[in-house]
């Protein structure tokens, strides 16, 4: 890729759709890109200031910006495209093809896709964060029967963060559960997991990975040297074993990989989509 370019995320609202779109695309390309959200684009004037700053950032990289677009106006999306820049307008591009197909117009209403829908699963998102702080690291087993999945683990393997997204992205409640000195040396199941045994799901991380992301919380700790990485590893995986716990090895994998893969094999149903 020759020279600096500047990636644009305009939306007439948040632009969280159009970074997820967009940052899907780009992950593809081994390039580094400046990028810049520029949301509540919802009348002319604004566009033609997005205008301006996509100039600029021609004029200061010597090289045309990417724009990845998710206007719903006509008018302010006939602004943009006219930008110097490869704009990819998302609406232009599934929108008119799916009326085609289905023989209807579109409502073009903004902030459609972040309105009525968020409004209905408002408390239900509200509900399984809650579950998920609440029952976070072991604080509380009381309402495990409440669970949809039960995340086991040694410390800092990445349990907090996935439940956490469970919850937002999709409404499970996920509770997390951390495999102690104690649990290990016994190698068998905590009493409280028992019997919730059939909602387990276990996350495991390679050692190496381990001590250097507990370094960074206690350095030179007995906690974060690689040997009572080993162990603990070592022990949690033997138990997923023994116990028959799904387990998958978080090293590697970024949170949404992560909970996709926990979604699928244990065919979870989510409460929001």
């Amino acid at each position: 890729m020759n020279g600096k370019r500047t990636v644009f995320f305009v939306s007439d609202r948040t632009g969280i759709t159009a970074e997820t779109l967009g940052h899907s695309l780009l992950t593809q390309f081994d390039a580094e890109f400046e990028q810049v959200t520029l949301p509540f684009t919802d009348n002319p004037d604004r566009a033609r200031a997005v205008l301006q700053q996509i100039q600029g950032a021609n004029e200061a990289n010597g090289s045309r910006s990417i724009v990845f677009s998710t206007i719903i106006d006509d008018e302010v999306r006939e602004i943009i495209r006219g930008a110097d820049a490869v704009v990819f307008d998302f609406f232009d591009t599934f929108i008119a093809p799916l009326e085609r197909e289905l023989d209807v117009r579109s409502s073009h209403t903004i902030g459609r896709s972040h309105g009525l829908v968020d409004n209905t699963m408002y408390d239900v998102r509200i509900d399984a964060m809650n579950y998920a702080l609440n029952h976070d690291d072991g604080a509380t087993t009381r309402h495990y029967h409440q669970a949809d999945i039960i995340m086991v683990g040694v410390s800092r393997c990445g349990k907090t963060p996935t439940c956490i997204y469970l919850a937002l992205q999709y409404g499970i409640y996920a509770a997390n559960y951390p495999l102690t000195d104690e649990d290990l040396s016994m190698g068998a199941l905590p009493k409280d997991l028992e019997p919730h045994a059939n909602k387990l799901y276990g996350l495991t991380i390679l050692p190496e990975r381990l001590e250097k992301i507990r370094a960074e919380r206690r350095p030179n700790s007995r906690y974060a040297s690689l040997r009572q990485c080993q162990y603990e590893v070592a022990r949690a995986e033997a138990i997923f074993r023994r116990e028959r716990i799904p387990f998958v090895n978080t090293t590697t994998r970024s949170i949404e990989e992560i909970a996709t893969t926990i979604l699928h094999e244990t065919r979870l149903k989510r409460r929001l989509y």
